[in-house]
């Protein structure tokens, strides 16, 4: 299994060649593994809705159409430790059933148990935000979590 749940973290990473990605309900994060040393000024960083380009040091790391939409004045970028940069996205379409599979259109696509785990996640994420008061703490998600697991918003309170 290439990328077990982080429990700690909540997360449920993709690797790639050159760090991961992974996501929650609400943004999509890239951490992309940059040679120690980096500096700000090496770094060329565009966000769009739908498009994604990295160079690093003028070697193009990322580029590409992303797999869904995101909010282009709400992408960041960040260069931790000289050593990492971090992309922050956020989704325009924000439901459990709004899994991306992949990070690009064509490109660094979750295998089909990774794709399974982040599904998961995101539909325990959308019960927690649903549910305030309630301890997921030990939750697990079994049964119809596809496209976000069952909607019950049409029952009585």
């Amino acid at each position: 299994m290439s990328a077990p749940f982080e429990e700690r973290s909540g997360v449920v990473p993709c690797g790639t060649p050159w760090g991961r990605w992974y996501q929650t309900l609400e943004e999509v994060f890239i951490e992309v593994q940059v040679p120690p040393g980096t500096r700000a000024k090496d770094v060329r960083c565009s966000l769009q809705s739908r498009h994604i380009a990295l160079s690093v040091r003028g070697q193009e790391v990322l580029q590409g159409k992303l797999f869904d939409s995101t909010i282009t004045d709400e992408g960041t970028w960040t260069l931790e430790d000289r050593k990492l940069i971090r992309i922050v996205l956020m989704k325009t379409n924000r439901d459990a059933g709004n899994c991306w599979t992949s990070l690009l259109e064509d490109e660094y696509a979750a295998d089909p148990w990774v794709q399974d785990q982040m599904q998961r996640k995101l539909t325990l994420e959308r019960f927690q935000r649903e549910n305030p008061g309630f301890d997921f703490s030990g939750a697990e998600i079994s049964g119809n979590y596809s496209k976000g697991g069952p909607d019950f918003s049409s029952l009585e309170k």
